[in-house]
């Protein structure tokens, strides 16, 4: 009888101590460098952990960026084997040296995720700088925040390779800040019938592409980056939420430099 329960509790005990390390490292995660765009100088690192009950960890540490200033910043791409991918200067179609949202979005693709400090994740907040990360007084920025699977796209987790990360304000001048004086007014707010608020808040300042540890697929598939094809028109990249965003933009640049006031029904909406 003895000689019995032990061949019937030996199968079983090893079944859970060859369990335990699988439940111990369920949890993956992919690492991502951020290079920097338009010469800003922002660079960092960014860490996507896919937990095993579907959420989304998301931890980024970057330098560099606008200080004292808040950073939009997404996950790009798509899940549908697109080839997206973080740009290079061949896609500053006007050749003025400097990558806008518009020109960037051929080649890294719609947002997928807004990576928020809370709230809604989706793409209409893709400009919603009151939710967005600040960086310090030496712009420094550090984030960290778990998304739930249930507010997470479908396949977001299975693809986290066909992903990136696109973090946005630079400053072109040098002189701390969001103006207007360097570049002008931000062409994709102009798009949206908004005026004064300035092109260095909305264009890019770094993007990294996953590498490392695969959590997904690798990307595959058929668009032609860079042309602009698959994207013609950005204004509806935000929805109509993020015409409102933008306005917030608008707050922003007011309380340091008084050269926008929002419209009423965009803050109302707001």
């Amino acid at each position: 009888m003895r000689l019995r329960q032990m061949l019937l509790v030996g199968p079983a005990a090893a079944a859970i101590l060859l369990a335990a390390p699988t439940a111990a490292f369920a949890d993956e995660s992919v690492h991502v460098q951020l290079d920097p765009l338009n010469k800003s100088g922002a660079t960092g690192t960014a860490t996507l952990t896919a937990m095993d009950n579907g959420d989304l960890k998301i931890s980024i540490r970057s330098k560099g960026l606008v200080p004292n200033s808040p950073h939009a910043q997404h996950l790009h791409g798509s899940t549908d084997g697109m080839d997206f991918h973080c740009p290079d200067m061949s896609a500053d179609k006007d050749g003025d040296g400097y990558l806008t949202t518009e020109e960037g979005v051929p080649m890294y693709g719609d947002i997928f995720v807004s990576l928020t400090t809370k709230g809604d994740t989706t793409k209409a907040s893709g400009l919603a700088v009151d939710r967005m990360p600040t960086a310090d007084a030496k712009g420094n920025l550090s984030y960290d925040r778990t998304i739930a699977s249930a507010d997470l796209p479908k396949g977001t987790v299975e693809h986290l390779k066909d992903l990136h990360i696109v973090e946005h304000g630079i400053d072109a001048n040098n002189n701390g800040k969001y103006d207007i004086d360097a570049l002008g007014e931000s062409t994709l707010a102009q798009s949206a019938g908004l005026k004064g608020i300035p092109e260095e808040a909305t264009d890019p300042a770094n993007c990294g592409m996953v590498s490392g540890a695969a959590a997904g697929s690798i990307p595959v598939g058929g668009v032609a980056t860079g042309d602009g094809s698959t994207r013609s028109n950005t204004a509806p990249l935000y929805g109509f939420g993020g015409l409102a965003l933008l306005g917030a933009i608008g707050a922003f640049v007011i309380s340091r430099r008084r050269s926008f006031v929002a419209p009423r029904e965009l803050r109302d909406r707001s």
